[in-house]
């Protein structure tokens, strides 16, 4: 009986509510380049790292150095003759850095990031410069131009929609000159996106659950973060709606069975990212039992991803793993600290793990892990 009524009494929930980092880096960089086994139980009570002045001037010369790098470079294009034979600055003046479009994306966000949070970086007037140039209004209406060409309607589908939708929203809420002129210049083509996503997600009849790009829960919930910064009612709702249906009637989540050996995202954990925000309180901890219940226990333990190579462009991905499964540790923590604040030193561990490795590491890395680990050290000090 419980399983047929469990979902109808937590919409019957939602309806009632309305709205509602002592080892040094360099020690344990040394560690994971040798193989040496790194105790991962002693970074649990360490602290976060904190996200300063300091760590901030050397973060943003990774997105600086990958912005205009066009090769070695992964279009993931679909060819509809020899006319779609073009240099990747050609295809995407915007976002042709960086290995992919996707990850020029975040690294543009990265680099706005920064800036709003720390406007006395080193290299400020050479990242406005950057982005003044890649978003201007001709490179994003020829960004635009090319999703509108036939063979490109599922280009970047969704995870690539989803780090647009995030950059959009840095750039909305950035309250400078330079902010206003480029969100404008980028509406265009975030008006696009959303567009895509309101014809997709009503099509998508079954959630993609993997680790990797196409994570259906990771795409929801940065384009829910978007809907709620832009007020933008119907595109929240369609998300609300479509994540209750794709998720609500989930339980046991198999935790165990991650990771697989490419993840960067955890598929039980981005499910639980997006309810936390979709769902009001007490249907989320009536949900929550069902699908992951040990998250609840003071506990609770999860080893981090261990990297075996990081000039495997595959095999680092478990870095970003630890990272992204501590934002949403942190997520959990800071919007219910009664529930999961014990989650506070587990996504350190996550977090310690793999921070060291950022800097000096190989493109495959380099060119991406910033923004994960940026990201990260955002939500372990958001107030929900």
């Amino acid at each position: 009986m419980k399983r047929i009524f469990l979902p109808l009494l937590i919409l019957l929930i939602i309806g009632c509510k309305g709205e509602d980092r002592k080892k040094t880096d360099q020690d344990l960089k040394n560690d994971a380049d040798t193989g040496k086994a790194i105790s991962i139980d002693a970074l649990m009570d360490e602290d976060i790292i904190e996200l300063n002045l300091e760590e901030a001037n050397k973060l943003v010369k990774l997105p600086l150095a990958c912005l205009a790098t066009e090769y070695p470079n992964k279009l993931g294009q679909t060819l509809g003759g020899e006319i779609d034979l073009k240099a990747p600055q050609e295809l995407h003046p915007s976002f042709y850095g960086c290995f992919d479009w996707h990850s020029s994306v975040h690294a543009h966000w990265t680099l706005v990031r920064l800036l709003k949070k720390f406007p006395k970086i080193d290299n400020a007037r050479e990242i406005k410069g950057k982005l003044e140039t890649s978003l201007s209004k001709e490179n994003i209406s020829a960004e635009v131009a090319y999703f509108k060409t036939e063979h490109s309607e599922d280009y970047e589908r969704t995870y690539g929609w989803a780090w647009l939708l995030k950059l959009s929203e840095e750039l909305n809420t950035w309250d400078s000159d330079l902010g206003i002129e480029l969100s404008a210049n980028i509406k265009p083509l975030t008006d696009l996106i959303v567009t895509r996503y309101t014809e997709f997600l009503p099509k998508l009849n079954y959630p993609v659950r993997v680790g990797e790009h196409s994570n259906t829960a990771f795409a929801l919930s940065f384009a829910h973060d978007y809907a709620v910064a832009r007020k933008n009612e119907e595109f929240r709702t369609l998300i609300e709606k479509r994540a209750n249906e794709f998720y609500l009637k989930d339980k046991n989540c198999p935790i165990t069975w991650e990771p697989s050996g490419f993840d960067f995202l955890s598929p039980c954990l981005e499910e639980v990212d997006v309810m936390r925000k979709v769902l009001p309180k007490a249907a989320f901890s009536i949900w929550i039992d069902n699908f992951m219940p040990q998250l609840k226990k003071s506990d609770f333990d999860l080893e981090p991803g261990k990297v075996s190579d990081r000039t495997d462009g595959k095999l680092v991905h478990l870095d970003g793993l630890n990272f992204s499964r501590a934002w949403v540790f942190y997520g959990l923590a800071n919007q219910y600290p009664e529930n999961f604040s014990h989650l506070t030193s587990l996504a350190n561990k996550h977090v310690n793990y793999s921070f060291p490795n950022l800097m000096g590491d190989s493109y495959e890395g380099e060119h991406w892990l910033g923004s994960f680990a940026i990201y990260a050290l955002q939500e372990s000090k958001a107030k929900k």
